[in-house]
């Protein structure tokens, strides 16, 4: 059968065609539930801790929100770019669903770039490591943990690509690019939260 006819049987929602594929994506959304709680964690230490400065730098004095603006933005469109993919793979164009979470990937990485160059001038020229004091080692944990997921979606949607292009899209493939699409949805809110608390609460004082 060729991949066209293939293509023409798949259901408009393939990755909830089968019983498996709709298991995966309600057993995701316990995932991130799991997450959330994980993060909401950090959120709260970050909180506590965001005055405990000793003598490093305040947030007043270190952040730049230039940089952290336009890494928010790209991150939000990659966000949109995720959402073409799915609209895409409902579609069943699979070149546009591959075109547009290579572009979720390249933004990704765009945004790690941003992270790492402003990681680096903290601890470079600001003198603000891991260890500096409590609100320190709590934005490194809060924020690194935040680009660890990112780093983990880029290259958890790069094998899926690879995925696809050896396999095609079928209703096994299908419900991967939805949970992986769901977990890029849920690491930009996540930023959404830390752009707010950590970067504009800590730039007003």
């Amino acid at each position: 059968m060729s991949q066209a006819a293939h293509l023409d049987k798949l259901p408009p929602e393939p990755e909830k065609a089968t019983l498996e594929g709709r298991n995966k994506v309600l057993g995701f959304w316990l995932f991130l539930g799991g997450e959330t709680v994980l993060f909401g964690t950090l959120f709260a230490t970050f909180i506590a801790l965001r005055n405990s400065v000793l003598d490093g730098p305040t947030g007043i004095e270190l952040f730049s929100l230039s940089i952290t603006a336009i890494a928010t933005f790209i991150l939000l469109t990659s966000s949109l770019t995720s959402v073409f993919a799915i609209q895409a793979m409902h579609h069943k164009n699979i070149k546009n669903m591959l075109t547009w979470l290579g572009v979720t990937v390249v933004l990704g990485l765009g945004f790690l770039v941003l992270e790492i160059y402003e990681f680096y001038e903290y601890v470079a020229h600001d003198g603000f490591g891991f260890t500096t004091s409590a609100f320190s080692s709590s934005f490194y944990a809060l924020v690194g943990f935040h680009g660890a997921h990112v780093a983990l979606g880029v290259l958890w949607i790069s094998l899926l690509m690879l995925q696809i292009k050896k396999k095609g899209l079928t209703t096994v493939t299908a419900p991967k690019i939805y949970v992986a699409s769901l977990y890029w949805h849920f690491i930009d809110v996540v930023w959404v939260f830390i752009f707010t608390i950590v970067y504009l609460m800590g730039k007003v004082g």
